[in-house]
């Protein structure tokens, strides 16, 4: 266990119902397994509402299992997904200085890495901005910098993140490709097909909550592609390069 970044054993997650329906919950997770090893680009896929935010928030430590155990090794982890644990009333320095020491980094490092992040943000002087008067672009980009810039052990990416516009979409999309070639744990959620295929080495394939097979990218696509012949959900990727593209 010792090449373990994170290992989630019967999982489960339960949210209340409707008032309605009052002391029954519903199991957006349940008995999910999985063994994250260092250095692996893990792909979850699945269809909508199966699981796979809830699962991204589990392991971030956003969201503690209301069953089973989370064994994480010592480490930064950080979810990239808009919004998540920003303090509105704070600017864009004081998020990304909370948001640093949250994951377990030393105050003197992050302040190492501030001017970094404002460049790579491209905010300018609303670095120094409460992000309260930031466009939903704007925290876009200062979530995005932050986990490229602070580099955390293990990097969670959701897929409906927004990342601005086409200039910083290049930008990102460059980024994003370095990641994934170097030996830093991904995890990344995305219903593109070809952007799990060609990025991740493994796949977890989630439905109503549960783990419906896990293994090499192209095994688990090609069994999810037999399932879902008749009704293939709407593609949304992430600004990633296509294979042509140069870097």
């Amino acid at each position: 266990m010792s090449d373990s970044a994170i290992r989630l054993c019967g999982v489960g997650v339960a949210f209340p119902m409707q008032r309605r329906l009052m002391g029954q919950r519903f199991w957006a997770l349940d008995h999910i397994d999985l063994d994250l090893k260092h250095g692996n680009k893990l792909g979850v896929i699945g269809r909508n509402g199966a699981g796979k935010s809830t699962l991204l928030r589990v392991l971030a430590g956003a969201i503690e299992p209301d069953r089973g155990e989370i064994i994480r090794c010592h480490g930064s982890i950080q979810l990239l997904a808009i919004n998540l644990g920003f303090v509105h009333y704070l600017t864009g320095r004081d998020n990304a200085i909370l948001s640093g020491l949250l994951q377990g980094f030393d105050r003197r490092t992050i302040e190492s890495k501030l001017e970094r992040i404002a460049e790579f943000s491209g905010l300018g002087r609303f670095f120094d901005q409460p992000i309260n008067t930031y466009s939903s672009g704007m925290v876009s980009r200062l979530g995005f910098s932050l986990a490229m810039q602070l580099e955390p052990d293990v990097l969670l990416i959701d897929e409906t993140l927004s990342v601005g516009d086409a200039e910083f979409r290049e930008k990102s999309s460059k980024a994003l490709r370095e990641k994934f070639d170097s030996d830093q744990t991904v995890v990344l959620v995305s219903h593109n097909d070809s952007t799990l295929s060609r990025l991740c080495d493994r796949l977890l394939w989630v439905e109503h909550g549960r783990s419906i097979m896990l293994g090499p990218a192209d095994e688990v696509l090609e069994s999810y592609r037999r399932s879902n012949a008749d009704e293939q959900p709407p593609s949304r990727d992430l600004p990633l390069p296509s294979e042509d593209d140069e870097l």
